[in-house]
């Protein structure tokens, strides 16, 4: 449980003070503005930030295991080798974000703008990223086995040396697609 009250956490952000390596875990930020605060390895696991706006925010190396970040504003945010595992991102901007190096078994992206973000040697396996906007994404080195990428936008996206292995493409746009070096046995939709 978050060793501050909601009122403290937001007081701090108020006052330009670091979250890093805070616990923040099961606190509720939902609807507040959180633009360029500073979460980097904070506890986040199982939070609440729905509707929140956290563009430009860092998030590096922050664990956000089964956190809410439903309908969220990550333009621009920094969460590289942040740990969303089963994490909740449906409908969130994360256009132009950083996520190298995440860990994100499972993550929920329905319907997210990830348009120009850097997902590069991403664990991205089993994920739910149907209708995302990925065009111009990067997911280099990525691990994408059996993740779900129906109807997404794939648009100048580059999966370069990526495992897509029994993934599902089904009805994906593919224009410019880069899969130089994939390993795609299995997958589905691509023909």
């Amino acid at each position: 449980m978050a060793q501050f009250s909601r009122d403290e956490i937001l007081s701090k952000v108020r006052a330009g003070e670091s979250l890093s390596g805070m616990d923040l875990s099961k606190a509720d930020l939902s609807y507040e503005t959180l633009k360029g605060v500073n979460f980097s390895g904070a506890n986040m696991s199982e939070a609440h930030l729905q509707n929140s706006n956290l563009e430009g925010a860092d998030m590096r190396g922050a664990n956000l295991k089964n956190a809410f970040i439903f309908g969220c504003n990550l333009h621009k945010a920094r969460l590289d080798e942040a740990d969303l595992t089963d994490a909740n991102l449906q409908d969130s901007n994360l256009e132009l974000a950083s996520l190298t190096k995440a860990k994100m078994h499972h993550i929920g992206l329905f319907g997210s703008n990830l348009e120009g973000a850097d997902l590069s040697e991403a664990e991205l396996a089993q994920a739910r990223m149907k209708r995302a906007n990925m065009k111009r994404a990067k997911l280099d080195r990525c691990n994408l086995q059996g993740a779900h990428l129906e109807r997404s936008d794939l648009t100048n996206a580059s999966f370069v040396n990526a495992n897509l292995q029994e993934a599902n493409l089904t009805n994906a746009k593919l224009e410019n697609t880069k899969f130089d070096g994939a390993q795609l046995a299995g997958a589905i939709g691509l023909s």
